[in-house]
């Protein structure tokens, strides 16, 4: 199998794009939109890249939105092949970024380089926004970019994601939405001491342990039509010196909310702290808010995606918010119709890593007929 789409996704894994380093993918994508009339923007911000190409200053606008970095391959005596040599067999392509998300990268950019061929003269506008920073910290990426956006009053239409959102076949799952991300890191005090005088102490695990159970046993919100009842999960909790007759003098809870639309942080924050008042501990919190919920509902994109999907794959997708957080959480300040899609997710941050050779073009066709639906007159 040869095409434009795979060979331009062989291109953008050979560049060892690790976050936050885009290793030239970007400077290779720009080249190719510069050529068919798309008006180019770098958004350098440390070390992160961002682009913001745009070609047409009319609405409705279209936007693809990705990124060009990857994770660490993780040891490399365990890969079948280099991952950042593309490898070609058995009907898949592998390789580092192969899933998530360099083939829905090059995707975009055949889609669009294939309908501006065929219709120069389309209404409305394209726009690429491309990221080093997606999977790092994400503080300098697509943020930075939908701020300067939002800045001069450039706000999108429509945006697709190209995160890998299929679970066992390209187009059986689309993403209209993602949970909110709510973390705290809570210090329980207590007074160490030995343990064969448990009236000198104040064992924080102990003090703890109650409260931990109603936390755990709290039902925080029902969820809703799109959206699983919000979860209380504890990542990690440490406590005492590695002695065994010693209690500690206090204890680290690092914990997370996955939450949905029918709760708010604030109100997420108050209940964990009467909780911990009522069972009178002793501590501290601190919390970050890592991201809003967003939920995109029917309308023109969700339509002309769904429609796009079933002409290619003959499946009629399933809408889902299930999974982690993405860059949607930014764009979603300033377009209200954002969606996810893009290849099998099975592989992704694994060792050998890959796509099926046939999602590639298939995907290229989605997104090709979802601008056709959006920019061509009916």
């Amino acid at each position: 199998m040869s095409s434009s789409t795979l060979e331009l996704a062989r291109q953008l894994i050979r560049l060892r794009s690790l976050t936050p380093d885009d290793a030239g993918c970007q400077d290779l994508i720009a080249q190719r939109l510069a050529s068919i009339g798309f008006a180019l923007e770098s958004v350098h911000c440390g070390d992160v890249s961002n682009l913001w190409a745009r070609r047409g200053q009319a609405k409705p606008l279209v936007c693809f939105a990705g990124h060009t970095d990857v994770v660490p391959t993780g040891p490399l005596d365990q890969w079948l092949s280099d991952p950042f040599a593309p490898s070609v067999r058995e009907g898949r392509l592998y390789g580092r970024g192969a899933a998530d998300m360099k083939s829905s990268v090059a995707a975009f950019v055949c889609a669009t380089e294939e309908f501006v061929a065929a219709h120069p003269q389309h209404q409305g506008s394209i726009a690429l926004l491309l990221t080093s920073d997606e999977e790092g910290v994400a503080v300098d990426g697509t943020v930075r970019v939908v701020e300067k956006l939002k800045a001069r009053g450039e706000l999108l239409d429509y945006c697709i994601v190209g995160e890998p959102t299929a679970v066992s076949q390209l187009g059986d799952t689309i993403k209209n939405g993602r949970r909110g991300s709510l973390s705290g890191k809570l210090i329980v005090k207590g007074v160490q001491g030995h343990v064969a005088y448990p009236q000198l102490v104040k064992n924080p695990v102990h003090l703890f342990a109650p409260a931990l159970a109603e936390l755990a046993a709290t039902e925080w919100d029902c969820g809703n039509a799109f959206f699983p009842p919000t979860s209380w999960q504890i990542s990690n909790i440490h406590g005492g010196t590695g002695a065994t007759n010693v209690t500690p003098n206090s204890l680290e809870v690092q914990f997370n909310f996955r939450y949905s639309t029918a709760s708010t942080p604030d109100t997420l924050r108050s209940r964990v702290h009467a909780i911990l008042d009522r069972h009178g501990i002793d501590y501290t919190l601190d919390w970050l808010h890592a991201a809003a919920p967003f939920l995109t509902a029917e309308g023109a994109l969700v339509a002309a995606v769904r429609a796009a999907v079933r002409a290619v794959t003959g499946i009629e997708p399933e809408l889902s918010t299930t999974g982690g957080t993405s860059d949607g959480r930014f764009i979603i300040d300033i377009c209200q119709q954002v969606l996810e899609l893009g290849p099998v997710n099975a592989s992704i941050h694994k060792l050998n890593e890959h796509i099926e050779l046939a999602a590639l073009d298939a995907l290229k066709s989605i997104y090709r007929q979802m601008l056709e639906r959006l920019l061509l007159p009916a």
